[in-house]
Protein backbone atom coordinates (compact mmCIF):
# COMPACT_ATOMS: atom_id res chain seq x y z
CA UNK A 1 0.00 0.00 0.00
CA UNK A 2 0.91 3.26 -1.05
CA UNK A 3 1.68 5.86 1.92
CA UNK A 4 2.35 9.56 2.18
CA UNK A 5 5.64 11.00 3.34
CA UNK A 6 6.26 14.08 4.92
CA UNK A 7 10.01 13.78 3.92
CA UNK A 8 11.46 15.25 0.88
CA UNK A 9 9.40 15.70 -1.87
CA UNK A 10 10.08 13.68 -5.13
CA UNK A 11 9.03 14.49 -8.46
CA UNK A 12 9.60 11.61 -11.17
CA UNK A 13 9.78 13.26 -14.60
CA UNK A 14 9.18 10.98 -17.90
CA UNK A 15 9.85 12.21 -21.10
CA UNK A 16 7.94 9.78 -23.60
CA UNK A 17 7.94 10.18 -27.38
CA UNK A 18 5.93 7.08 -28.92
CA UNK A 19 6.50 4.96 -26.04
CA UNK A 20 2.55 3.25 -25.98
CA UNK A 21 4.72 -0.58 -25.16
CA UNK A 22 6.65 0.62 -22.52
CA UNK A 23 4.95 3.33 -20.72
CA UNK A 24 2.08 0.67 -18.74
CA UNK A 25 4.55 -0.98 -17.38
CA UNK A 26 6.72 1.98 -16.29
CA UNK A 27 3.97 3.65 -14.55
CA UNK A 28 2.69 0.80 -12.98
CA UNK A 29 5.46 0.14 -11.08
CA UNK A 30 5.62 3.83 -9.69
CA UNK A 31 2.50 3.01 -8.25
CA UNK A 32 3.58 0.25 -6.27
CA UNK A 33 6.05 2.36 -4.61
CA UNK A 34 6.27 1.61 -0.75
CA UNK A 35 6.34 5.71 -0.74
CA UNK A 36 4.19 8.11 -3.21
CA UNK A 37 6.26 10.46 -5.37
CA UNK A 38 5.05 14.10 -4.27
CA UNK A 39 4.49 14.28 -8.20
CA UNK A 40 4.94 12.30 -11.51
CA UNK A 41 5.02 14.44 -14.20
CA UNK A 42 5.08 12.62 -18.06
CA UNK A 43 6.43 14.78 -20.96
CA UNK A 44 4.87 14.04 -24.68
CA UNK A 45 7.01 15.27 -27.19
CA UNK A 46 4.95 14.74 -30.08
CA UNK A 47 3.85 10.73 -29.77
CA UNK A 48 1.70 9.93 -32.42
CA UNK A 49 0.47 6.39 -31.00
CA UNK A 50 -1.37 6.30 -27.55
CA UNK A 51 1.39 6.77 -24.87
CA UNK A 52 -0.61 10.03 -23.52
CA UNK A 53 -3.59 8.35 -23.53
CA UNK A 54 -1.96 5.27 -21.42
CA UNK A 55 -0.96 8.31 -18.94
CA UNK A 56 -4.19 10.01 -18.16
CA UNK A 57 -4.66 6.30 -17.21
CA UNK A 58 -3.01 7.36 -14.09
CA UNK A 59 -4.57 9.92 -11.60
CA UNK A 60 -1.16 10.65 -10.17
CA UNK A 61 0.45 11.61 -14.00
CA UNK A 62 0.48 15.29 -14.74
CA UNK A 63 0.82 15.22 -18.61
CA UNK A 64 2.62 18.14 -20.48
CA UNK A 65 3.45 18.37 -24.10
CA UNK A 66 6.85 19.32 -25.09
CA UNK A 67 6.14 20.69 -29.05
CA UNK A 68 10.24 21.11 -29.22
CA UNK A 69 11.60 17.64 -30.72
CA UNK A 70 14.42 16.12 -28.89
CA UNK A 71 15.29 14.35 -25.88
CA UNK A 72 16.89 17.81 -24.43
CA UNK A 73 13.71 19.66 -24.80
CA UNK A 74 11.20 16.86 -23.29
CA UNK A 75 13.92 16.66 -20.56
CA UNK A 76 14.48 20.54 -19.53
CA UNK A 77 10.30 20.82 -20.01
CA UNK A 78 10.19 18.04 -17.31
CA UNK A 79 12.85 19.90 -15.20
CA UNK A 80 11.00 23.01 -15.23
CA UNK A 81 7.79 22.08 -14.39
CA UNK A 82 8.98 20.06 -11.57
CA UNK A 83 8.29 21.81 -8.41
CA UNK A 84 9.21 18.43 -5.83
CA UNK A 85 13.01 19.03 -3.81
CA UNK A 86 14.25 16.20 -5.46
CA UNK A 87 14.20 15.54 -9.26
CA UNK A 88 13.89 11.93 -10.61
CA UNK A 89 14.45 11.29 -14.10
CA UNK A 90 14.01 7.86 -15.22
CA UNK A 91 12.76 6.61 -19.31
CA UNK A 92 9.48 5.38 -20.35
CA UNK A 93 11.26 1.51 -20.48
CA UNK A 94 12.55 2.04 -16.54
CA UNK A 95 10.86 0.12 -14.03
CA UNK A 96 11.98 1.68 -10.72
CA UNK A 97 12.08 -0.44 -7.61
CA UNK A 98 9.33 -0.56 -5.18
CA UNK A 99 11.63 1.03 -2.53
CA UNK A 100 12.81 3.69 -5.39
CA UNK A 101 11.01 7.19 -3.65
CA UNK A 102 12.47 6.09 -0.11
CA UNK A 103 15.51 5.14 -1.16
CA UNK A 104 16.29 9.05 -2.87
CA UNK A 105 14.89 10.14 0.52
CA UNK A 106 17.27 8.76 2.14
CA UNK A 107 20.50 9.76 -0.11
CA UNK A 108 19.13 12.87 -0.40
CA UNK A 109 19.72 13.26 3.62
CA UNK A 110 22.99 13.48 2.83
CA UNK A 111 22.94 17.38 1.90
CA UNK A 112 26.44 16.57 0.32
CA UNK A 113 25.09 14.95 -2.70
CA UNK A 114 23.53 16.99 -5.41
CA UNK A 115 22.53 14.44 -7.66
CA UNK A 116 23.00 10.58 -7.83
CA UNK A 117 22.52 7.18 -10.74
CA UNK A 118 21.94 3.80 -9.13
CA UNK A 119 22.16 0.32 -10.40
CA UNK A 120 20.80 -1.03 -13.07
CA UNK A 121 18.67 -4.79 -14.54
CA UNK A 122 17.83 -5.62 -17.69
CA UNK A 123 14.20 -6.68 -18.04
CA UNK A 124 14.35 -7.79 -21.25
CA UNK A 125 17.42 -10.31 -20.98
CA UNK A 126 18.10 -13.44 -19.52
CA UNK A 127 20.73 -14.31 -16.47
CA UNK A 128 19.88 -10.98 -14.93
CA UNK A 129 22.03 -11.98 -11.53
CA UNK A 130 25.08 -12.40 -13.63
CA UNK A 131 24.09 -9.60 -16.09
CA UNK A 132 23.34 -7.31 -13.17
CA UNK A 133 26.76 -7.99 -11.13
CA UNK A 134 28.85 -7.65 -14.35
CA UNK A 135 26.79 -4.41 -15.20
CA UNK A 136 27.19 -3.19 -11.71
CA UNK A 137 30.65 -3.86 -11.59
CA UNK A 138 31.50 -1.77 -14.74
CA UNK A 139 29.60 1.19 -13.38
CA UNK A 140 31.48 1.18 -10.04
CA UNK A 141 34.56 0.68 -11.52
CA UNK A 142 34.24 3.61 -14.11
CA UNK A 143 32.80 5.79 -11.15
CA UNK A 144 35.81 5.11 -9.14
CA UNK A 145 38.08 5.95 -11.57
CA UNK A 146 36.05 8.81 -12.11
CA UNK A 147 36.29 10.61 -8.83
CA UNK A 148 34.56 13.87 -8.92
CA UNK A 149 33.56 13.51 -12.30
CA UNK A 150 31.34 10.90 -11.91
CA UNK A 151 28.53 10.25 -15.02
CA UNK A 152 24.54 10.37 -14.88
CA UNK A 153 22.37 7.43 -15.92
CA UNK A 154 19.43 9.04 -17.56
CA UNK A 155 17.51 5.79 -17.13
CA UNK A 156 17.72 6.09 -13.23
CA UNK A 157 19.03 8.88 -11.85
CA UNK A 158 17.82 12.13 -9.81
CA UNK A 159 18.89 15.32 -8.74
CA UNK A 160 18.39 18.61 -6.72
CA UNK A 161 15.88 21.03 -8.13
CA UNK A 162 18.10 23.50 -6.55
CA UNK A 163 21.21 21.83 -8.62
CA UNK A 164 19.03 22.09 -11.91
CA UNK A 165 18.53 25.63 -11.07
CA UNK A 166 22.01 26.08 -10.38
CA UNK A 167 22.63 24.66 -14.55
CA UNK A 168 19.61 24.96 -16.70
CA UNK A 169 21.40 27.86 -18.49
CA UNK A 170 24.19 26.86 -19.15
CA UNK A 171 23.50 22.82 -19.49
CA UNK A 172 23.94 22.44 -23.99
CA UNK A 173 21.04 22.14 -26.01
CA UNK A 174 22.44 20.22 -28.36
CA UNK A 175 22.84 16.87 -30.15
CA UNK A 176 26.33 14.63 -30.89
CA UNK A 177 26.62 14.13 -27.41
CA UNK A 178 24.63 12.31 -24.46
CA UNK A 179 22.31 14.95 -22.91
CA UNK A 180 22.76 13.08 -19.18
CA UNK A 181 26.77 12.81 -19.13
CA UNK A 182 26.70 16.54 -20.32
CA UNK A 183 24.32 17.40 -17.32
CA UNK A 184 26.61 15.35 -14.90
CA UNK A 185 29.39 17.86 -16.38
CA UNK A 186 27.50 20.92 -15.87
CA UNK A 187 26.65 20.17 -12.50
CA UNK A 188 30.60 18.94 -11.92
CA UNK A 189 31.54 22.72 -12.71
CA UNK A 190 29.57 23.91 -9.30
CA UNK A 191 29.69 20.66 -7.16
CA UNK A 192 31.58 17.43 -5.83
CA UNK A 193 27.90 16.26 -4.99
CA UNK A 194 27.52 14.05 -7.71
CA UNK A 195 27.12 10.36 -7.06
CA UNK A 196 26.55 6.84 -8.08
CA UNK A 197 24.85 5.06 -5.30
CA UNK A 198 23.73 1.67 -6.12
CA UNK A 199 21.05 1.43 -3.59
CA UNK A 200 18.68 3.03 -5.95
CA UNK A 201 17.76 0.38 -8.56
CA UNK A 202 16.04 0.13 -11.37
CA UNK A 203 14.95 -2.23 -14.41
CA UNK A 204 15.87 -1.07 -17.67
CA UNK A 205 15.42 -1.93 -21.21
CA UNK A 206 18.56 -3.35 -23.88
CA UNK A 207 16.84 -3.09 -26.63
CA UNK A 208 19.11 0.28 -27.64
CA UNK A 209 21.21 -3.80 -28.63
CA UNK A 210 18.67 -4.12 -31.38
CA UNK A 211 19.94 -1.64 -33.66
CA UNK A 212 22.71 -2.36 -36.46
CA UNK A 213 26.31 -2.80 -34.94
CA UNK A 214 27.03 0.57 -36.63
CA UNK A 215 24.37 2.38 -35.21
CA UNK A 216 25.26 0.93 -31.66
CA UNK A 217 29.25 1.89 -32.08
CA UNK A 218 28.03 5.25 -33.10
CA UNK A 219 25.37 5.30 -29.81
CA UNK A 220 28.19 3.81 -27.47
CA UNK A 221 30.96 6.17 -28.79
CA UNK A 222 29.21 9.37 -27.71
CA UNK A 223 29.92 8.27 -24.36
CA UNK A 224 33.67 9.27 -24.12
CA UNK A 225 33.32 11.74 -26.31
CA UNK A 226 30.84 14.19 -24.67
CA UNK A 227 33.53 14.66 -22.21
CA UNK A 228 36.19 15.06 -24.92
CA UNK A 229 33.91 18.11 -26.30
CA UNK A 230 34.01 19.47 -22.40
CA UNK A 231 37.80 19.21 -22.79
CA UNK A 232 37.46 16.20 -19.86
CA UNK A 233 39.99 13.51 -19.73
CA UNK A 234 38.14 12.15 -16.95
CA UNK A 235 36.22 9.40 -19.45
CA UNK A 236 39.54 7.05 -19.24
CA UNK A 237 38.07 3.72 -17.82
CA UNK A 238 34.86 4.02 -20.04
CA UNK A 239 37.09 2.83 -23.66
CA UNK A 240 37.80 -0.49 -22.38
CA UNK A 241 34.03 -1.38 -20.77
CA UNK A 242 33.02 0.20 -24.49
CA UNK A 243 35.10 -2.50 -26.38
CA UNK A 244 33.97 -5.02 -23.76
CA UNK A 245 30.41 -4.52 -24.61
CA UNK A 246 31.16 -4.19 -28.74
CA UNK A 247 33.08 -7.34 -28.75
CA UNK A 248 29.96 -8.76 -26.78
CA UNK A 249 27.66 -7.15 -29.07
CA UNK A 250 26.35 -10.09 -31.05
CA UNK A 251 25.55 -12.55 -28.26
CA UNK A 252 23.94 -10.04 -26.49
CA UNK A 253 21.95 -9.52 -29.58
CA UNK A 254 20.75 -12.63 -30.32
CA UNK A 255 20.31 -13.57 -25.82
CA UNK A 256 18.10 -9.92 -26.21
CA UNK A 257 16.35 -11.82 -29.26
CA UNK A 258 15.68 -15.51 -28.01
CA UNK A 259 14.48 -14.30 -24.41
CA UNK A 260 10.82 -14.38 -24.30
CA UNK A 261 10.50 -11.91 -20.65
CA UNK A 262 6.88 -13.43 -20.56
CA UNK A 263 7.50 -16.83 -19.63
CA UNK A 264 11.33 -16.46 -19.35
CA UNK A 265 12.59 -18.62 -21.99
CA UNK A 266 15.52 -18.44 -23.91
CA UNK A 267 14.43 -20.12 -27.50
CA UNK A 268 15.37 -20.02 -31.31
CA UNK A 269 11.57 -19.51 -31.80
CA UNK A 270 11.55 -16.28 -29.84
CA UNK A 271 13.56 -14.42 -32.94
CA UNK A 272 9.91 -13.78 -34.54
CA UNK A 273 8.43 -12.27 -31.49
CA UNK A 274 7.50 -8.92 -31.73
CA UNK A 275 9.41 -6.47 -29.85
CA UNK A 276 8.93 -3.29 -28.82
CA UNK A 277 10.28 -0.11 -31.11
CA UNK A 278 13.72 1.28 -30.74
CA UNK A 279 13.98 4.22 -28.66
CA UNK A 280 14.98 7.70 -31.03
CA UNK A 281 18.24 7.74 -30.32
CA UNK A 282 18.41 10.27 -28.21
CA UNK A 283 22.04 11.83 -29.22
CA UNK A 284 19.66 13.12 -31.83
CA UNK A 285 18.99 16.76 -32.22
CA UNK A 286 15.61 17.83 -33.75
CA UNK A 287 14.01 21.13 -33.40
Amino acid sequence: MIQNNKSLQISIVIPVYNEADELDSCLRAIANQSVRPFEVIVIDNNSTDNSVAIAQRYQFVTVISEPRQGAIHARNAGFNAASGDIIGRIDADTRVADDWVVTLQTIFTDYAVDAVSGSVSYHDLPWRKFLTRLDHGFRQWIANGMKREVFLFGSNMALRRTAWDNVKNTVCNRGGMHEDFDLAIHLHDYTDGVRFDDRLHADVSLRRFNTALTDYWSYVWMSPRTYSQHGRTSQTRMYPVIWAVILSYFVINLLYKSYNPADKSVALKNLWLPRAPIRVDPTSFVD
